[in-house]
């Protein structure tokens, strides 16, 4: 009989055969996501699921304009924030194909995701430069500097999640 493994399983798996065949460690450790005119870094384990259709939204009253509501996956409600719009970006346009969410809150005991402009792929630490944040805001985590001086902000999920600011949807 068949051992059978969930999706989540499943996904770190595959994470974890991410590897560099040359020198035997992982290729990337790091997720690339562009959220309007900005780009960020995840680390890939704390990233969770990638959703690349986007749900059914169900709008909740009286909220802030970057929570787009309630999205069911697979029988789980997940709060859904718009995080370019979070950020002060444009809202994110939610019919454009680029447009990705994140199952971000899983790993960190809550159904949180975050609905992001597009998905720039999986990056090595080693390729950037890093420099200390520039603001005060406690989940961005540092500046990175590609090899074309392009700029790469740092997102610690964990530090998003306890902000009371990004928890508090309320109007």
């Amino acid at each position: 009989m068949s051992r059978r493994v969930s999706l989540r399983e499943f996904q770190e798996y595959l994470s974890r055969r991410l590897v560099d065949a040359a020198s035997g460690e992982r290729s990337a450790s790091l997720l690339g996501v562009q959220a309007g005119k900005s780009r960020w870094l995840l680390d890939l384990s704390a990233s969770g699921e990638v959703i690349s259709t986007l749900p059914l939204l169900t709008p909740v009253p009286l909220t802030r304009a970057s929570f787009l509501g309630l999205a069911n996956i697979r029988g789980n409600l997940h709060a859904v924030t718009d995080f370019p719009a979070f950020i002060g970006e444009e809202p994110t346009l939610l019919h454009n194909s680029s447009v990705r969410l994140l199952l971000v809150g899983t790993r960190f005991g809550n159904n949180v995701s975050l609905l992001v402009s597009g998905l720039l792929g999986l990056k090595k630490p080693a390729d950037f430069k890093v420099e200390p944040a520039s603001t005060e805001k406690v989940w961005d985590a540092g500046l990175f500097i590609d090899s074309d001086d392009g700029k790469w902000h740092r997102l610690d999920l964990a530090a998003l999640l306890a902000d009371p600011e990004f928890m508090n949807i309320m109007a």
